[in-house]
């Protein structure tokens, strides 16, 4: 089940996802220090809490934890959408209104990635 972030934990996973390398606490902690005043011990509960939301994953190194995402950023975006899309409903009208509120550009990327996404259970 995929669940939303909350605001720090979207800024890590962020990060993470940016960075495309395994990380340690205190060098997303040195990242995050640029912008805020922030202690190791929340770096590292919210990093514990998205290893156990399954979205990152961790290994032991010394004393500590190296962490990499699970899965790319739009993979994840993409989780989240088909689930708030599954528990919507009805999906054709929850669909219809997604179409409205597109803008132009988001319009084109629809159409980009329908071209190369082969068509399922499609007659061509």
């Amino acid at each position: 089940m995929v669940r939303g972030l909350g605001e720090l934990e979207s800024t890590i996973m962020d990060r993470m996802w940016a960075i495309k390398e395994p990380a340690s606490v205190r060098d997303v902690l040195e990242h995050l220090r640029k912008d805020r005043a922030i202690a190791y011990t929340t770096v590292m509960t919210v990093m514990d809490k998205l290893h156990t939301k399954g979205l990152l994953k961790r290994k032991p190194v010394g004393r500590a934890y190296i962490y990499e995402p699970v899965s790319s950023k739009e993979a994840y975006t993409a989780d989240v959408m088909r689930q708030s899309l599954a528990g919507s409903g009805n999906r054709a009208a929850t669909l219809v209104h997604f179409l409205e509120r597109l803008t132009p550009e988001e319009a084109s990327a629809l159409e980009a990635a329908l071209r190369v996404y082969p068509a399922r259970g499609r007659s061509s």
